[in-house]
């Protein structure tokens, strides 16, 4: 494996890079798109899945060995699976996964196991069939689901079940997100809900001291040890689970010190912080003709102003305005 280049200047090796394909999604979740329409990326926009392929190619040469791909949401995309298969040949790539809300899944399930993905994420916020659709703009609660039936059975592992928890909308479900932990392998990952439509100045987020309480209903909840490759999650189990629970915490305790994250966004910038407006242009100097050793310098750039944390608790009514829709996350 290819020794780290990426270290900056907080001693951060940045190895991990979130890939987004797409601008678009198939949903419009009520924390995550704006109320008003947002202009959507045109198709020259954005990234060709050929440029995509260079900057990973030239990321592991500088010791990324992760990848995560997301959106919008990235099935939506034409030709992704054989974006995917391209993507898994990449020599020194440790690991694939892929971030996903289900709706389409059934229809790319074994075209994505076959081109080495073994882990995903899904983004699933409500066990009940009509408050998807309240969430989420469509009724599609049954797709997801048969969806993530479907990667079990593929033998996808783990399944990380993405829970945004949102005070007084699912937090009456918590405990049944919990319960899935105990029958099946699932690791149900409980998210703070970040301020993306922060209008809401005393909007009160849900933080994890009140979700693990509520979760722990079920009985005491045992450590999980982390593995190398482990995002930020606090993960548990609970005695004799099949499954795991974890805790997110972008508010309540932010894991900025230990980030080792870049974000390539569907239209070519590269990005050391989703929360900052910081951005290196990586289309242009693709399109324009540049080398491999340009790339380099581009990620270098990026590395160089990634910040030493987020500041969302000291500015909490800034507004992200739709970001994490655009970035993916």
């Amino acid at each position: 494996m290819t020794e780290s280049k990426l270290i900056d200047k907080y001693s951060r090796n940045l190895n991990y890079l979130r890939v987004s394909l797409t601008d678009r999604c198939n949903l419009r979740c009520i924390y995550c798109v704006p109320r008003e329409d947002i202009p959507r990326l045109r198709h020259n926009e954005i990234l060709r899945y050929e440029e995509i392929l260079r900057i990973v190619h030239v990321g592991v040469g500088l010791g990324i060995s992760k990848i995560r791909i997301t959106g919008g949401e990235p099935l939506v995309r034409q030709g992704v699976c054989d974006f995917l298969e391209q993507l898994g040949r990449i020599e020194g790539l440790a690991d694939i996964s892929l971030t996903t809300n289900g709706v389409l899944l059934q229809d790319h399930i074994i075209r994505i196991r076959a081109a080495g993905i073994k882990r995903m994420n899904i983004s699933l916020d409500t066990l009940k069939r009509k408050r998807f659709q309240q969430i989420s703009g469509i009724d599609a609660f049954d797709k997801v689901w048969a969806g993530i039936r479907l990667a079990r059975e593929a033998g996808f592992n783990p399944i990380k079940i993405n829970v945004v928890a949102l005070r007084g909308i699912n937090d009456d479900e918590l405990i049944d997100f919990a319960r899935l932990s105990l029958t099946h392998p699932f690791h149900i990952r409980f998210i703070e809900q970040m301020p993306f439509e922060s209008g809401k100045k005393n909007h009160l987020p849900l933080l994890t001291p009140e979700i693990k309480s509520a979760v722990e209903g079920l009985g005491e909840l045992e450590t999980v040890g982390k593995e190398i490759n482990d995002g930020p999650a606090e993960r548990f189990r609970f005695k004799g689970a099949r499954g795991e629970i974890g805790f997110i915490r972008p508010i309540s305790r932010h894991f900025c010190r230990s980030c080792n994250r870049l974000r390539l966004t569907a239209d070519g910038h590269l990005r050391s912080c989703l929360l900052s407006d910081r951005q290196e242009d990586m289309k242009r100097p693709l399109r324009s003709g540049c080398s491999d050793g340009d790339l380099e310098n581009i990620f270098f750039e990026a590395v160089k102003h990634k910040p030493s944390e987020h500041h969302l608790n000291d500015r909490p009514s800034e507004a992200l305005n739709g970001r994490m829709f655009a970035i993916g996350g």
